[in-house]
């Protein structure tokens, strides 16, 4: 894993980052110390380094049961409830084994619907995930669930195949867990919903669907140990955070997380909200926007370029290609292709990555590329360990307490208001 910087380097002076030397080692300190604001919700920073053999095989045995008597199971969540683990399957493309359908991420009767139909004439599990079990889109998409279940299966039955991840030993859905008997496995305390895809929330889901996730602790490992410092140039993620907020400081309020694999739509969904939700508080934050390029540089790309400044951009990208088609040649050529025959399309997409990003820059939006190795479970458990640490020390950067959300309830309360 790397960090790029130097279509950023052309923005931001040494003297600039002299001036936040201090700054970043407090903040630094404060994650390290737990001495910040938040710190009660610090259980995912050594996360990786703590988990044990027997944790990982406890969710491997529980993904070994659904996998063998299942052909699809449905996860209900939302928010850091769902993103990981599909980001996960998204980015490996995991096409065999049980089908992993996604619920209770939204309210509406199409989606839900639409889902209840694909599992027709299919042997089916479900996996709840709530702290509390009273969050209305994946409360409502349970109850809609669990009364299809029971049309299939008797109550025996029923306990082999619902499992819910929820708080130990307080809650609606620990309560209704215990009460059915169904299986359970807990979402640490002192861990928030963003921040928990390195727990059973994300990483029975991916066992589920077939991910290595022991691989994928191993990244986060990886990661972990690259955070120890705060020396920009041995720690990727403290660099990242110290950048974005310099440029937020000149005034580049909005930052785009691209990149020109399809693979990774869902891994920058997951990325805007753990950003969203931890930076946007107190009248601050860097707002998050994502797009898969080139795609949606026919949508945005004439505003990235030239549009007000600011702007910055952060891609992501994987240096070897897994799959690759070459373009073939053609008689007439009427296209003008065909000085690019026999060339690979990864070649080509490589290619059109580098002149955005240069033109981006010339054009005024400065620009970084976080790169990994390759799709794999190990790469990626290095992205979302990359990403957690630096939202945590940018947070504190912007001195706001980046492992709250006091903003989320306003919606749910007018809401539950208007319903009531």
């Amino acid at each position: 894993m790397r960090l790029d910087t130097s279509y950023a380097d052309k923005f931001i002076k040494k003297a600039d980052l002299e001036s936040v030397k201090t700054e970043v080692i407090e903040c630094h300190n404060m994650l390290e110390k737990g001495s910040g604001e938040g710190s009660d919700y610090l259980g995912w920073l050594h996360l990786p380094s703590r988990t044990d053999k027997k944790s990982i095989e406890e969710i491997q045995l529980a993904a070994s049961s659904i996998r063998n008597s299942c052909q699809a199971c449905v996860v209900i969540g939302i928010g850091g409830s769902y993103l990981g683990a599909r980001a996960a399957i998204e980015f490996m493309d995991i096409t065999r084994g049980v089908k992993i359908i996604f619920a209770g991420n939204n309210i509406d009767p199409d989606y839900l619907s639409n889902r209840l139909d694909e599992l027709k004439g299919q042997d089916i599990a479900v996996n709840v995930i709530s702290k509390s079990g009273t969050t209305l889109e994946p409360a409502a998409a349970f109850r809609v669930v669990m009364d299809e279940m029971k049309k299939r299966y008797k109550a025996n039955e029923l306990k082999k195949r619902v499992i819910c991840t929820t708080t130990q030993s307080k809650g609606a859905l620990f309560q209704i867990a215990r009460k059915n008997g169904f299986g359970l496995f807990f979402i640490p305390e002192n861990i928030g919903g963003r921040f928990s895809v390195l727990t059973s929330v994300g990483l029975l889901p991916m066992a589920i669907a077939g991910i290595d996730i022991d691989e994928l602790i191993k990244g986060a490992v990886c990661a972990e140990e690259m955070s120890a410092s705060c020396d920009l140039e041995k720690n990727p993620s403290c660099k990242y955070a110290v950048y974005r907020n310099i440029l937020y400081r000149m005034g580049k309020k909005i930052e785009i997380g691209a990149s020109f694999h399809q693979s990774m739509l869902y891994v920058l969904e997951w990325w805007k909200q753990l950003y969203a939700e931890s930076e946007g508080k107190n009248g601050k934050g860097i707002v998050p926007l994502t797009a898969i390029f080139s795609t949606d540089l026919h949508a945005n790309g004439q505003l990235i370029q030239e549009g007000e400044r600011n702007i910055f951009e952060t891609f992501l990208a994987i240096d070897e290609k897994s799959k690759d088609i070459a373009l073939p040649a053609c008689d007439d050529n009427l296209d003008g292709l065909n000085y690019l025959a026999g060339k690979g399309l990864s070649f080509i997409n490589k290619m059109a990555y580098k002149g955005t990003s240069l033109a981006h820059m010339q054009g005024g939006v400065p620009n970084m590329t976080l790169s990994v190795k390759e799709r794999s479970a190990f790469c990626l458990g290095q992205i979302f360990y990359f990403f957690q640490r630096a939202v945590g020390l940018s947070g504190y950067l912007l001195k706001v307490n980046p492992f709250n959300q006091p903003g989320v309830e306003a919606y749910k309360k007018n809401m539950l208001s208007l319903l009531k």
